[in-house]
């Protein structure tokens, strides 16, 4: 790559408008005009309107940005061709059988294939978690193919790994460290440029794009590998009769212990990162038996706990669960283990209603077939279970969870939240 053009005259198209991608677009329109691309109709236009459905923006700042100029929001790919870097954000799930699914990541690379100008030479910028390989090995190959051109001549390829966490007002994308790669060092030195004016904590170079993939998919993978411990430790402290969390309390107190909590495990990146490094690992011939243990005792918690839980009750109980999401204060429904808790319940002759009023009502019908309650209900029931402790829920006055309770009710606490409750009369507080 010979000329590199002024970072600060970048002309930049993000790529998928989710949880990553329209939190990166809102910041780079402060300094590089932005064309932010997404396929979904709908979410233009509620984008557009200043909504945005993942609460991850503001109107405010949203509509202040399309009123400046610097914004453009579209559902056209024609209207995007022509830029100097395209930045990709689409989701990267696993399949069925937990294999990576790189659908929408090959899609969204034929899709920019279409859009590039090797008058431009563009910088093709891969932030989607994937296992190491990806972004050269396929990304790189569907662009060319698409685009007719010649890779490290006409365009160039990038890696930086998004460290999105919905609902973290405090690690946002304007404040943490951005790990950037490029294929060559002149890309590096220019993403290091750009990303630099995205955020105050500064970027690390890292020494490829390989390194950098895999520097995403372990930083996930270490989370889920100590919360599985933590909850393996919680399925052992009950067989002895005393409280994961009392036990937590009292470990935490040394300095170097790393106060992991048990819980379950779901969502779009702890869930799910492991799975690709595994896979990526299986294919080099390694047997990855710490990283699918892992994986395992976090896939299997929801089914613990409700077994635990069956125990507790009456046959065929009427059980409130409070909360869907797959964590609090966010609407993602993504991989949320809630509705496997649910399953279960239900497979075992309870009767489980679910109240969440941050998830959208038809997504948790399409996603999981569940008929969520629109209110908080006023009748009483045989058990409640504060799956996701919301604010909005741990916001209630104490009398108004003590009234969804039948006389001698259980009431589950999944996470801890509610710790006055064990001294109220006529509830039984359960937990871990």
């Amino acid at each position: 790559m010979t000329a590199i053009r002024d970072a600060s005259a970048a002309d930049i198209v993000v790529v998928g408008l989710g949880y990553v991608g329209l939190p990166l677009a809102v910041r780079l329109s402060r300094d590089f005009p932005v064309r932010g691309f997404d396929t979904d109709s709908a979410r233009i236009a509620e984008l557009r309107q200043g909504h945005d459905r993942t609460r991850e923006i503001e109107p405010a700042p949203l509509l202040a940005a399309q009123a400046g100029g610097s914004l453009t929001l579209v559902e056209d790919a024609a209207a995007c061709r022509g830029a100097e870097v395209y930045i990709v954000t689409v989701p990267t799930p696993v399949g069925p059988d937990n294999r990576p699914d790189l659908t929408l990541v090959e899609r969204a690379c034929a899709s920019v294939g279409a859009m590039l100008d090797p008058a431009a030479r563009p910088i093709v910028v891969f932030e989607s978690t994937v296992y190491p390989g990806v972004t050269e090995d396929v990304c790189g190959p569907i662009l060319a193919r698409v685009s007719g051109l010649e890779r490290g001549r006409d365009f160039f390829l990038g890696y930086s790994p998004e460290r999105i966490n919905p609902g973290d007002r405090e690690h946002t994308v304007d404040r943490i460290t951005k790990v950037v790669a490029g294929e060559n060092p002149e890309v590096t030195d220019r993403l290091c440029a750009i990303y630099g004016k995205v955020t105050s904590g500064g970027v690390f170079p890292a020494a490829s794009i390989r390194v950098a993939e895999a520097a995403k998919v372990i930083e996930n993978a270490q989370r889920d590998i100590n919360i599985a411990f933590v909850n393996e430790v919680a399925q052992i402290t009950r067989k002895l009769g005393i409280s994961i969390w009392d036990v937590l309390d009292a470990a935490k107190t040394k300095w170097n212990f790393l106060p992991f909590q048990p819980g379950m495990v779901g969502g779009h990146c702890i869930g799910v990162d492991p799975y690709y490094l595994s896979h990526c690992a299986q294919g080099l011939g390694h047997d990855p038996q710490v990283i699918l243990a892992g994986r395992s005792i976090n896939d299997g918690m929801a089914a613990w706990l409700a077994g635990e839980l069956d125990r507790a009750l009456a046959p065929a109980s009427k059980v409130l669960v409070l909360g869907l999401a797959f964590k609090e204060n966010v609407p993602d429904l993504r991989n949320s283990k809630v509705a496997d808790l649910v399953a279960v319940l239900a497979g075992r002759g309870h009767s489980v209603a679910v109240h969440d009023p941050l998830v959208d009502r038809d997504e948790a019908r399409h996603e999981y077939g569940l008929e969520l309650l629109p209110d908080l209900p006023r009748e009483p029931h045989d058990a409640v279970i504060m799956a996701v402790p919301h604010a909005i829920f741990t916001a209630l006055p104490e009398a108004r969870l003590v009234a969804l309770l039948h006389e001698g009710g259980l009431f589950a606490d999944i996470k801890n939240a509610f710790p006055a409750l064990d001294a109220v009369p006529g509830i039984r507080r359960w937990r871990i």
